[in-house]
């Protein structure tokens, strides 16, 4: 029509990081330009768990040891949380759509060129990028959902960006392991080429959000890049390998995170120093704020931990395939999938912080049911554990994320994103820590305890252990009474796991009753607040 205005000339028009408001604009190309953006994340946040049921096929095609070919997946998360603080200045400095389409362009060259290598450590080199590049989008989708929407509709897309974050990864080993079973393990990243440049397309066409600032080129905080990169490297490092390293014990450990304490430590004083800080901490000073990044620490490691303990105990103790693994955790993102539009209901009629609490009661509720597993639980008992954590979570994630930002100024809405995505990947990180380390070590505390009650010397030990030789004698063994007392032994390690894996699961459900408290304490949203009435600060 002549004369009229597009969504992106219309947003254009209003004043850096400036919600739409107030004006009659086509809000489907708006959502269209976000839709491609949310589809860039659902990528960058997909890869981060496609290649987990596929590593054994991984391994063979490039030909790494076992060593080595976890770093595919190490690489990718240490380069994502080093990048993630610094896409709020980078987006400030060249605008949202010149930046969205730079990195998604990155990430569908370094997706073809990990799926083409031949040896891992061009492999380890492509993900790396690979990693960089998912970091700088996951962040810029839930800025642009705050601070381009307005109320009534910040909500919806507060709930896409919230599906997207949870079901990603929950889906990616389960995508993977059929796509690598029907094709090969390459397709893993060839499949982000046409969603890539669809992606792409859509924010060129509909996804002008805002206009960039180059005199922010001028006097970047090079130190302060530096301390950071160095701190959150050395921190993710000590996260993932610490609980395989036994912690301080090794030296390596230990240095690292000294490294680490003093590099973030530096970076802090830098940022309150420095005249041009490339992370703005003012958003900490907001009650709400704060309080909401604890509980997108809580939601990172519930979301990443349940997803972690889950399919170790199908494959360790129920002995369950890939394929089998795959199909049982596809519940949770199922549940995720139509809990969606029910959790924005919720979030939308009452208020964020009760939402918030009894999303995370919910959540411990379903992760508590873990503490009573037993090495019998099959597909209908995890069923409903899935069911119940992923409909809490859901609610717990979008009610967090609407009332850290329920009283922040516009204008700090993408330094708010960037530290929210920054601190749920690092609660992530944490929780796969504090479950590995749990996991090792009440695995051994009940293995000594068993072995302390269920003695070889006691008429229960001994009258197990005839059971088990006269049943090896059966089977025609060669040395029954040493494959008795092997087979004694791993009775007692595999309960001892069961039980392992039970405290897990309650030290799962622990901090999320934590949260839950934690968020009664929260202030209420204030009517007519700026992000919710789209005035600027």
């Amino acid at each position: 029509m002549a004369g009229a205005a597009t969504a992106p000339d219309l947003v254009r028009r209003a004043p850096t990081d400036a919600p739409i408001a107030g004006v009659d604009i086509p809000w489907a190309f708006v959502f269209l330009g976000f839709g491609g953006m949310v589809l860039g994340q659902f990528m960058a946040l997909l890869d981060i768990q496609i290649v987990a049921a596929s590593l054994s096929q991984i391994q063979a095609g490039v030909g790494a040891s076992a060593d080595e070919i976890a770093w595919i997946q190490t690489i990718y998360l240490l380069a994502e949380v080093v990048v993630m603080p610094l896409t709020a200045y980078l987006t400030r400095m060249w605008g949202t759509r010149p930046f969205f389409m730079g990195v998604c362009a990155a990430f569908v060259v370094s997706s073809v060129l990990v799926g083409l290598t031949s040896d891992i450590w061009s492999m380890i080199v492509m993900r790396a990028i690979q990693g960089l590049a998912a970091g700088a989008m996951i962040p810029v989708v839930f800025a642009t959902a705050m601070s381009v929407f307005p109320e009534d509709r910040r909500i919806t897309a507060n709930v896409i960006v919230g599906l997207i974050v949870t079901l990603a990864p929950t889906i990616g080993p389960t995508l993977g392991g059929h796509l690598t079973e029907a094709l090969s393990w390459r397709w893993l990243f060839f499949m982000n080429i046409p969603f890539g440049l669809l992606a792409i397309f859509l924010v060129w066409r509909w996804g002008d959000f805002d206009r960039g600032d180059p005199t922010l080129g001028k006097g970047i905080d090079w130190w302060g890049v530096g301390l950071l990169t160095v701190g959150l490297l050395a921190m993710q490092y000590v996260f993932e390998e610490g609980a395989e390293d036994s912690w301080f014990q090794d030296d390596t450990i230990l240095w690292l995170t000294v490294l680490a304490v003093f590099a973030l430590a530096a970076f802090l004083w830098r940022q309150l120093a420095y005249r041009q800080p490339i992370i703005r901490l003012t958003p900490f000073r907001d009650r709400n704020f704060a309080l909401g990044s604890v509980m997108n620490f809580v939601t990172g490691m519930s979301l990443f931990g349940g997803s972690f303990i889950l399919p170790l105990f199908l494959a360790q103790i129920r002995g369950y395939s890939a394929a089998e693994v795959g199909t049982t955790m596809a519940v949770s993102g199922g549940v995720m999938f139509v809990m969606a539009p029910v959790s924005g209901r919720v979030v939308r009629a009452f208020d964020p912080r009760v939402a918030m609490f009894v999303g995370f009661v919910v959540t411990a509720y379903g992760m508590g049911l873990g503490v009573r597993v037993t090495e019998d639980w099959g597909f209908w008992q995890f069923a409903v554990l899935q069911a119940i954590r992923g409909a809490g979570i859901m609610v717990a994630m979008i009610a967090a994320n609407q009332l850290a930002i329920s009283t922040m100024p516009v204008a700090l809405m993408k330094d708010a994103s960037a530290l929210i995505n920054l601190i749920r990947n690092v609660g992530g990180a944490v929780g796969l820590a504090l479950l590995s380390t749990e996991l090792t070590t009440q695995r051994a505390y009940h293995f000594s305890d068993l072995t302390a009650g269920v003695p070889l010397s006691s008429p229960t030990g001994q009258a197990m252990l005839a059971g088990l030789t006269a049943r090896m004698h059966a089977l025609g063994v060669a040395d029954p009474d040493g494959a008795a007392m092997k087979a004694f032994a791993f009775m007692l390690q595999r309960q001892a796991g069961v039980l392992a894996y039970g405290d897990a699961f309650g030290l799962l459900a622990m901090g999320c009753v934590v949260a839950a408290v934690l968020a009664l304490f929260a202030a209420p949203p204030k009517p007519g607040a700026a992000p919710a009435s789209g005035g600027g600060h």
